[in-house]
């Protein structure tokens, strides 16, 4: 089970990555929402912004998600760290129900080219 440290780390792996990206995935990435990210095998939520082509979390704290952030996403702490490094595909993990992703249908649209 992943650590809430990898997850951390993770997240900002995936930062990273938005921040390099050009193109289409470059303007998915630009996107300025607020987002939460809820680890449900360590009940824990990282909240924070979708601002510049990064993410920026600003808090983490027990439990689900106290405010409805516009991008939400809730899966396992290993799936996290799977998705990020590349061993996960999102599609399926989403279609399984392993992934939840919830937000406007717009910004849905925007976000499968990051995904």
């Amino acid at each position: 089970m992943a650590t809430i440290e990898e997850c951390r780390a993770a997240l900002g792996k995936l930062s990273d990555t938005m921040r390099g990206a050009e193109g289409e995935v470059g303007a998915a990435a630009a996107l300025e929402r607020s987002v939460s990210c809820h680890i449900t095998d360590l009940d824990v939520t990282f909240a924070g912004r979708m601002t510049g082509g990064r993410i920026e979390v600003d808090a983490t704290f027990p439990g689900p998600p106290r405010e409805k952030a516009r991008i939400r996403l809730a899966l396992a702490g290993d799936d996290l760290v799977a998705l990020v490094d590349g061993e996960l595909n999102f599609a399926t993990a989403w279609g399984s129900g392993r992934v939840r992703l919830e937000a406007s249908l717009l910004d849905l649209f925007r976000l499968r080219k990051l995904l």
